[in-house]
């Protein structure tokens, strides 16, 4: 089968268009939000795993 040489770019660029299109309505989070709430879900599940054993 032969492929196609410019298929690529194409599919590359629908997807870039895609995303430049939603960006504007996605929720933003800062980056230090997600790592603080990484961190927080973590502690409250060490936590609750300290106090609370299963079984």
């Amino acid at each position: 089968m032969a492929k196609k040489k410019g298929e690529g770019f194409q599919s590359a660029a629908g997807l870039i268009r895609y995303f430049d299109a939603e960006d504007e309505k996605a929720l933003k989070l800062s980056p230090w939000l997600v790592i603080a709430l990484i961190i927080a879900t973590v502690v409250i599940l060490e936590y609750l795993t300290m106090f609370y054993p299963a079984g």
